[in-house]
């Protein structure tokens, strides 16, 4: 009697052991995101939660559900390809889209005059649109090509603003105006013309 006890307790020690060991592998996960779907108490896999709780005792990466991403991002070119030519084209209706919306942007930009400019000059600032379409304070430059002089980077600077300004405020529906309202959007100006070319030019 007392083997038989004996062994039900080796049994049900080593059950234990092994259920510990995979908890405790369970709580070691990786805190990267496996997956942009909320978490649900029926996954039988790990995912990324969208709520912390108090009473998750794992990695916990909140996630709010945006309708489009946090941080818009745009490259502008003062001489785009010939097959990007439509998305430099204003579209002809209320902004419902972020096609919608970078096409607007792009039709926006006047670069320098070729006198002023630099060829291969790069600038990129950072703004936001209120639910109106008016933008939230001046672009703010974050990145502007190395070793250019500081009247060159303010001529690029004027030119952006002035651009913006001057298609500002941009028509957005209700639900684009609503997505977007707040969120940064970066642009990358890129001077990508041949100035040495136009200035041959009579």
């Amino acid at each position: 009697m007392l083997r038989r006890v004996g062994i039900c307790l080796i049994v049900a020690s080593s059950a234990f052991a092994a259920c510990a060991a995979q908890a405790q592998q369970q709580r070691q996960l990786d805190a990267t995101p496996f997956s942009h779907a909320p978490c649900s108490v029926l996954d039988g896999q790990p995912c990324t939660p969208s709520f912390c709780s108090v009473f998750n005792d794992g990695p916990c990466i909140p996630e709010i559900d945006y309708p489009y991403g946090q941080n818009l991002q745009l490259t502008i070119e003062s001489a785009p390809p010939h097959g990007d030519a439509a998305k430099y084209q204003k579209p002809g209706h209320d902004l419902d889209s972020i096609g919608d919306l970078f096409a607007a942007l792009r039709s926006c930009w006047s670069p320098p005059e070729a006198s002023s400019a630099r060829e291969g000059m790069q600038m990129s600032v950072r703004f936001s649109f209120k639910r109106s379409g008016e933008i939230i304070g001046s672009p703010r430059v974050t990145f502007a090509t190395a070793g250019a002089p500081a009247e060159v980077r303010a001529t690029y600077l004027k030119a952006i603003s002035a651009s913006l300004a001057a298609c500002a405020p941009l028509k957005l529906t209700g639900n684009l105006g609503g997505a977007i309202a707040g969120r940064p959007i970066a642009i990358r100006y890129f001077d990508n013309r041949d100035l040495g070319r136009q200035a041959e030019r009579p």
